[in-house]
């Protein structure tokens, strides 16, 4: 299929250094997540991979060859976009064809691709309509058939569910999940997500500055975050931090996750006030104004009773716990 070795990627526009030497191995049939803030470098190194962005200095390897001076077209990626790009004025059908008609495909390869990527897409229906006939979930599909006709050994995708409201988002991630499983293919996604990230990935690919700060299942990210960064990343809601000498503790910061603290109305480590709660039917998220650890968040499942201005004891799970150092690095 398709393996991705990033070896020391370089990248810079005038004096600003987007990215910062990248190394990554992504194996066949794997589904790689890039994740991290606006900003962080993760659309760039997208694009670099797919050849519309060069390097400053580094290697892209695909399937064993070195591609950084080969044409997009020939390096057997397709990718799908956070735009649909689709032509208005062709059909589904057209649209989907279209890349390999181009590449003079034989009509009857073009037929069974299409046919093929239409029932995994359930698109068969809509082959003959136009875009404006279709909504938005539906003309994500058509733009991930379009990527499937091609049979490439790397998919990308750039920020594809963004463009989508909430239902659509969850139903077009399942379509995703749904093609990889049954296509075996790598691919590589770019998301601000975590969520996405959470629910897709093999591998979660964490960058911050144009570095990677960590490489990892999503489960081993939420479990063994590395640093400061990766914890306060991963999760929702975000991890609490607390200054470690409030606590008297020898640590810089202590991080314990919203759902690791339990509240009781009588007794607990912390004191605290509560400021406000979300009540979210399935959740329930509390703010806690405490004397020791300062405001922290509360997650609690299901329904819980509590106004603002509600005393209440907050106790982290002491298993549940992380320390980290000066520099920021988990050192418990």
């Amino acid at each position: 299929m398709g393996s991705l070795s990033l070896q020391q990627i370089r990248k810079s526009f005038g004096a600003t250094d987007v990215l910062k030497g990248i190394d990554l191995e992504v194996g066949d049939g794997e589904f790689c997540v890039f994740v991290g803030p606006s900003g962080c470098g993760k659309s760039t190194l997208l694009r670099i991979i797919a050849g519309l962005e060069d390097t400053s200095s580094g290697a892209v390897m695909i399937d064993g060859t070195r591609v950084e001076n080969t044409a997009p077209a020939q390096r057997g990626i397709a990718m799908v976009f956070q735009s649909y790009a689709l032509y208005p004025h062709l059909n589904v059908r057209d649209n989907m064809a279209l890349g390999l008609k181009q590449a003079k495909t034989p009509s009857a390869v073009i037929d069974s691709q299409i046919a093929k990527a239409s029932a995994m897409l359930s698109l068969e229906p809509y082959l003959k309509r136009r875009p404006a006939e279709l909504s938005g979930g539906q003309r994500q599909r058509v733009a991930i058939g379009r990527a499937v006709v091609r049979d490439p050994k790397l998919f990308l995708f750039d920020e594809p569910l963004s463009n989508l409201d909430a239902a659509l988002r969850v139903n077009t991630r399942l379509e995703i999940a749904r093609l990889h499983r049954e296509l075996s293919a790598t691919m590589i996604y770019v998301t601000h997500d975590q969520v996405e990230a959470m629910t897709l990935a093999d591998r979660i690919v964490v960058m911050n500055g144009g570095v990677i700060e960590q490489v990892g299942a999503p489960m081993e990210l939420y479990n063994a975050p590395a640093n400061l960064f990766v914890a306060g990343f991963i999760g929702s809601p975000k991890m609490n931090f607390i200054d470690g000498a409030r606590l008297g503790e020898s640590a810089k910061t202590i991080g314990v996750r919203p759902e690791h603290i339990a509240v009781n109305g009588t007794e607990g480590t912390w004191r605290g006030t509560v400021v406000h709660a979300e009540h979210l039917g399935a959740d329930t998220n509390l703010y806690l104004d405490t004397e020791k650890a300062g405001l922290i968040t509360v997650r609690l499942f299901g329904e819980y009773a509590a106004a603002p201005g509600e005393e209440l004891f907050a106790t982290p799970d002491p298993a549940r716990v992380y320390r980290f150092g000066e520099d920021g690095k988990r050192v418990g």
